[in-house]
């Protein structure tokens, strides 16, 4: 397509004597499919963040201990993702506490190693 834009550009342009209006005519046809073409591509990644969307909320409904809260995190205020966020972020600073606990449990059960 780019390449008939730019073959049409040249061969119009010799009879129209690459005057002002012809010039103004080819920017704005320019500028139009630019624009259309912003809205292709916004659609094609809203369809692909749609479906990514769902294959995340699939992989969430299938885990047996995952909340269903985060199901519809589209649909909640900017609040309750705050207080979701700061959950989260609890959860994750508690989990070095409970991987050292584990370590420490599996020294303690574990067996002398024979050298």
């Amino acid at each position: 397509m780019a390449v008939a834009a730019i073959l049409i550009w040249g061969f119009t342009g010799p009879p129209f004597g690459f005057s002002d209006t012809w010039q103004l005519v080819i920017n704005t046809a320019t500028t139009i499919i630019t624009f259309l073409m912003v809205f292709v591509i916004q659609n094609t990644q809203n369809r692909d963040t749609i479906a990514m969307q769902i294959k995340l909320d699939e992989l969430i409904h299938v885990t047996r201990r995952a909340s269903n809260t985060l199901l519809n995190l589209e649909e909640l205020d900017d609040r309750e993702l705050e207080a979701l966020r700061q959950d989260y972020e609890r959860l994750a600073q508690e989990i070095p506490r409970h991987l050292e606990r584990r370590r420490a449990k599996s020294t303690e059960k574990s067996p002398p190693r024979k050298r």
